[in-house]
């Protein structure tokens, strides 16, 4: 047999199966989502409402009856539905009557600095994305000013949020732009509001690749300074606007990683509890260390408020995971989350329309199953949520 012609077969043949699925792909995005489409965000029933509040259902009632705040949206059976506009204002309209500053809207006060939020690994399938994407949403909707940076030049944490890379980024818009080493713009000119208050966008997509093959370049040119420092000093433009920065990170610990790492207040690894992913993040915790070193005798302070481990995609009647989800508590203890990311088919089918589950409607699923990934979700922001409050002093 001829090898460079057996070669060639199979490149063609490559080829074709990357464009045929390339254009199936394309024809099933634009079925759900055309390119003139925009995302909405859905109503929350009252309940929902009040318990992203923090308050009764039956004061939330009587707020609507008093006309103090939003009227809501009233369906035929006479329920009450509330938009997150809806239920921003009414943070805005509790927190002049609240007892304590900041029981409704959490955000930063005077002298606390701005939370930058890492989530990393370097092996797919660990959960990443999905968890930045429901962390950003979830503390949004609990009323903090939130940025969501998509650093994976898959950019599949911008998908989520209705921005498509193939038909809105054409002419760059990334965080590339604000690194970049020849003539970057300011970050505010990258940064979109989305279908959620208090969530703004900075979108990713392939271009953000140019900077990890423009840095050895410019390392070699002696142009490239301090690059570790080049995503802070991005994101120190925006200080005042912002309470908390969720990063998604690149799968790969590359220079956008390392940059992304100075920045970071607070570091989340996302851990699947299998024995071969545990064994990566070996891999990974070590590569990670050595390279924080070397940021570190560069001068750079590499401290950070706090780091956790999060266990994703976890089944509680698996019993190989219950031993390295053990073998972790053990060997971690409180640095592993309390609260699991559970393993759900409610949150993969979200993910096939482009939604988290926090954008869903429950009647899409049966109640027990989007009830049980709802408490899951929840359990594991409002912890993430703690640690920012223990971050600025507060219990």
């Amino acid at each position: 047999m001829n090898k460079n012609v057996a070669s060639s077969d199979l490149n063609g043949e490559i080829r074709d199966h990357a464009e045929r699925l390339a254009a199936q792909l394309h024809a099933q995005r634009e079925s759900l989502f055309p390119p003139d489409a925009a995302k909405a965000m859905r109503k929350f029933t009252s309940g929902e409402a009040a318990a992203l509040l923090g308050i009764n259902d039956s004061y939330l009632r009587k707020l609507h009856l008093e006309g103090r705040g939003p009227s809501p949206e009233l369906t035929p059976g006479s329920r009450r539905l509330y938009s997150a506009h809806d239920i921003q204002e009414l943070r805005v309209l509790l927190e002049k009557t609240a007892r304590r500053p900041g029981d409704y809207l959490p955000g930063r006060r005077a002298g606390d600095h701005m939370q930058v939020l890492g989530v990393m690994n370097f092996k797919g399938g660990s959960g990443k994305t999905t968890t930045a994407a429901h962390l950003a949403q979830r503390l949004a909707l609990r009323g903090y000013r939130v940025l969501g940076i998509d650093l994976d030049p898959q950019a599949s944490f911008t998908a989520l949020h209705g921005v498509q890379p193939e038909f809105d980024l054409t002419d760059g818009g990334t965080l590339y732009d604000a690194i970049r080493y020849e003539d970057p713009r300011a970050i505010r000119d990258v940064i979109r509001p989305t279908y959620i208050p208090n969530l703004d966008l900075v979108p990713g997509n392939l271009e953000l690749m140019e900077f990890e093959h423009e840095t050895p370049r410019a390392l070699s040119r002696g142009g490239a300074g301090l690059f570790f420092f080049r995503v802070r000093e991005a994101l120190a433009q925006v200080e005042d606007d912002y309470d908390v920065i969720v990063i998604d990170c690149p799968p790969q610990l590359g220079f956008l990683t390392m940059s992304a790492l100075s920045a970071a207040t607070g570091v989340l690894v996302t851990i699947h509890p299998e024995m071969l992913d545990v064994m990566s993040m070996s891999q990974f915790l070590r590569m990670t260390a050595d390279l924080m070193d070397v940021i570190a005798e560069s001068g750079a302070d590499m401290s950070h408020d706090w780091m956790r481990y999060l266990l994703t995609r976890y089944e509680p009647t698996d019993a190989p995971q219950n031993r390295v989800v053990a073998f972790l508590r053990t060997m971690y203890g409180d640095q592993v989350l309390n609260a699991p990311m559970l393993k759900s088919t409610a949150i993969s089918d979200a993910g096939l329309t482009k939604q988290t589950l926090y954008e869903v409607e429950r009647s899409a699923f049966t109640r027990s199953t989007y009830d049980r990934a709802m408490e899951s979700l929840n359990a594991v922001n409002d912890e993430i949520s703690q640690l920012i409050q223990r971050s600025w002093g507060r219990p």
